[in-house]
């Protein structure tokens, strides 16, 4: 009872941050705002969110709070204050969609970055940790349902995992022990978080495997240092081995060596090489229905397959999860899509038999021919990627290959965010300047309404443009500005991204119909929404 007293009082308190923020920046009031208002909202959220147990709101306010002393303003501007309550409003979204999205996949957009996952019944202090290991270029995922964070955690294989023991109505420790009783062929750092910082349970944490143990409150400078440490640990760990220890075939780091020493070959012999990036369809229905157990068996009889039925100078590597990679030297794209779906054919024919059932496995592969070595490894990967990519949007089971095509170094997109909702807007626009798009300017711009849109005649602004269109706005129905932007002349050059909460199929057909380029339901995960709008923009150049 106390629990769910305590979960009212925390969706109260973001329900008032959201309609200040509304108050602040979405009405027709003074483009001023006094400094006392801000101390008295902020000083409000401080010692609310500590009462009913938020400890990320608790920091993340009184950090602003110390900042605002610094700062000594008598007022503020609307521009200012948006940009000054930034983390509270990404905050305020992301705790209101959180048990929505904290499972859903994240397209990493460097195939480097450490994966982190964490695992935290305290929503608000959970996205203020994710927020700081982010900003260190480390990718987090969140979990705040221990059952759902145990599936999650064998799916990932993540570098580092953190716990905070601290659950209402779970025992913490019942986690690490669980993941201990998994985790005896591989090595992941293990961090726990506590406010019972004393002797006993520092002991008992230690004994059951962890790594480091961080008591409460937390200091995020040190928490990141400590969490960076464990990653380095991890890191020449994995340095240290060239062999996956499940499934017996070369890793991931043994893979960039090997691809550089063929990037020089390369440039000294004039020798070309093609790189098959492969994927298991549906892998996780398999630990879903069976048990990661078997889902390993899998794993390591696609790897013996592989082995044998490959050509001899053919290379295999675990490239991570159910993804493997091989090299396949001296062959161009057409003779390696060959080789590969050959092999496909075969596998997808043999049959695992499992707790009195029957199932195949096939995987989707994508193919690139290395014939520039001023590509580099990470690009030559990509390439390959977006092939698999294609592959799995074209119905699985299947290789595609991949072509390079040159971009020109003065592409510009206009993007437009139509959306009703301030908060979202600020979050779009935030996303779309951090959006790595190499050689492509964006010129964004943000509007409140479909008829705001077309006043400020945006569409005739030459060049491509992307919209990111609320779909469900009351002013203009975001299927009216779809079919009111079709009957322009500029119809051909633009591209859409709709997010809406409509989820009908007839809604979804319409849109589509009608230009859409893709159809995102609220709520939606930043991160994962950040990942499809840099490939849909890739792929309009």
């Amino acid at each position: 009872m106390w629990k769910l007293t305590n979960e009212k009082y925390q969706v109260l308190l973001f329900e008032k941050i959201k309609t200040q923020i509304f108050k602040w920046f979405d009405t027709n009031n003074s483009e001023v705002i006094r400094n006392e208002d801000v101390y008295s909202f902020l000083h409000s959220l401080k010692g609310t969110s500590g009462t009913i147990q938020l400890g990320g709101l608790y920091h993340l306010s009184s950090r602003l709070l110390d900042q605002l002393e610094v700062k000594g303003k008598e007022q503020w501007r609307k521009c200012e204050l948006r940009e000054f309550l930034f983390e509270l409003v990404s905050l305020s979204y992301q705790y209101e969609h959180f048990k929505e999205t904290d499972l859903k996949k994240v397209e990493p957009s460097d195939i480097e970055l450490p994966l982190v996952q964490m695992i935290c019944e305290d929503v608000s202090m959970l996205i203020l940790l994710k927020e700081a290991m982010e900003e260190n270029g480390w990718m987090v995922m969140a979990s705040s349902d221990p059952e759902k964070a145990l599936s999650l955690y064998y799916d990932l294989q993540p570098d580092c995992l953190v716990i905070d023991i601290d659950f209402t109505e779970a025992d913490g420790f019942q986690i690490l022990e669980k993941i201990q009783q998994h985790n005896h062929k591989q090595f992941v750092p293990k961090v726990i978080l506590s406010n019972e910082n004393n002797r006993h349970t520092r002991i008992r944490a230690y004994e059951m495997g962890a790594d480091d143990f961080i008591g409460k409150p937390i200091d995020i400078e040190e928490f990141s240092v400590r969490i960076k440490r464990q990653l380095e640990r991890k890191h020449i760990f994995d340095q240290s081995v060239l062999i996956d220890e499940l499934t017996k075939v070369y890793n991931r780091r043994f893979l960039f060596d090997t691809l550089e020493r063929y990037l020089k070959d390369l440039e000294r012999t004039n020798s070309v090489f093609s790189i098959a990036l492969l994927d298991l369809d549906y892998f996780k229905n398999i630990n879903d229905s069976y048990g990661h157990l078997i889902g390993d068996k899998v794993l390591e009889a696609f790897a013996d397959f592989l082995k044998a039925k490959l050509r001899g100078s053919d290379i295999v590597f675990r490239y991570g999860g159910e993804e493997f990679v091989i090299l396949l030297p001296r062959t161009n794209s057409q003779e390696a899509i060959d080789v590969i779906d050959r092999v496909l054919q075969e596998f997808k024919t043999i049959q695992f038999h499992e707790q009195g059932k029957t199932f195949n496995v096939s995987f989707s592969a994508g193919v690139f021919m290395v014939d520039n070595p001023a590509l580099g490894s990470q690009d030559t990967l990509k390439m390959a990627d977006h092939a698999l990519y294609e592959a799995k949007e074209k119905g699985r089971s299947r290789v595609h290959g991949a072509n390079v095509s040159e971009q020109s170094a003065n592409n510009i997109l206009h993007v437009s965010v139509i959306d009703d909702d301030a908060i979202i807007r600020t979050l779009l626009v935030r996303v779309l300047q951090t959006i790595d798009t190499e050689k492509i300017e964006l010129d964004i711009k943000a509007f409140e309404n479909g008829e705001k849109f077309f006043e400020s005649e945006r569409l005739t602004d030459k060049g491509k443009h992307f919209l990111i269109l609320d779909g469900v706005m009351p002013v203009m129905d975001g299927i009216e500005v779809l079919d009111k932007v079709k009957n322009t002349a500029q119809s051909r050059g633009v591209h859409v991204l709709m997010l809406t909460g409509r989820k009908s199929e007839y809604d979804i057909a319409r849109a589509l119909k009608l230009g859409a380029d893709d159809y995102v339901t609220k709520p939606f995960s930043i991160t994962e929404l950040q990942a499809r709008i840099q490939r849909l923009i890739k792929r309009m150049f």
